[in-house]
């Protein structure tokens, strides 16, 4: 079978050496994507955070102790995408101008099927409807639905921000959109400028440039599901954390520990 290229594939670059643990991302990302606070936030099972943030370290004893820190959003993964593979009500696909894997709420059934298949966790369900005390409801975001209960949601890439864009180079004559004409807020939310967003079909843009250097890596890349999110650190321990190693293969024994929702 002939292989299909497509001119975009928007990918994300995270440099884990930058990267402060600060949770802005977090924040960002539930404020534009109107994520609630749920009743009970103590409860990390049934929480929703779109991009999550873990702290890693590497296994030694202080004062050799070193630490990391992994934002995970959703993967969007590029091959045989576990997610899509299982829904049977086809609620999630991947839009393969692009690679963005989406979420349809109205079409989802709540099975989790997809949150059992995804490897890398990036999937929520819905456990309660969702109440706006005072005038918060106010304060939504306009352009993205807020989810009801019983379905599942992920991270999009703030996919209304891309439509927004299409719509204005629409205006202007254009069907191609410029390299950073279009942002997720996690992205341009971040103090320390450890994200970096964009086209990794463009051989110009930062993310293809810096997804290709030699301390770039994906997690679980044994999988092969070629995930369009690259991270980026010149500690070797960290790169070894990346992907899951055979019994006796592993150089450190690392802690990891999901420290903020």
């Amino acid at each position: 079978m002939k292989e299909t290229h497509f001119k975009n594939k928007y990918g994300m670059v995270i440099d884990l050496d930058k990267c402060t643990g600060c949770g802005a991302c977090m924040v960002a990302c539930c404020t534009e994507n109107n994520l609630p606070a749920l009743p009970d936030e103590s409860n990390k099972v049934r929480s929703i955070t779109w991009i999550r943030l873990y702290r890693v370290d590497n296994g030694k004893p202080w004062p050799e102790t070193e630490y990391s820190y992994f934002p995970r959003p959703c993967m969007h993964c590029d091959h045989h995408t576990p997610c899509v593979s299982v829904c049977p009500v086809t609620a999630t696909k991947k839009d393969e101008n692009g690679g963005i894997v989406s979420q349809i709420y109205t079409r989802c059934m709540g099975c989790r099927y997809c949150m059992a298949s995804c490897p890398y966790h990036a999937r929520y369900f819905n456990w309660w409807d969702v109440q706006w005390p005072g005038d918060t409801a106010k304060t939504l975001t306009p352009d993205v639905s807020p989810r009801m209960r019983g379905v599942v949601e992920k991270c999009t890439f703030c996919h209304h921000r891309m439509m927004k864009a299409k719509e204005k180079a629409a205006l202007e004559g254009r069907t191609d959109l410029h390299e950073g004409e279009w942002t997720p807020a996690c992205v341009e939310s971040c103090p320390a400028k450890a994200m970096y967003f964009g086209d990794l079909n463009n051989p110009e843009s930062i993310v293809s440039k810096l997804s290709k250097g030699p301390n770039a890596f994906r997690l679980l890349e044994r999988l092969g599901t070629q995930p369009k999110v690259y991270y980026m650190s010149t500690k070797e321990w960290v790169r070894w954390l990346a992907d899951n190693h055979y019994p006796g293969e592993a150089k450190v024994t690392p802690a990891i520990n999901l420290i903020s929702e």
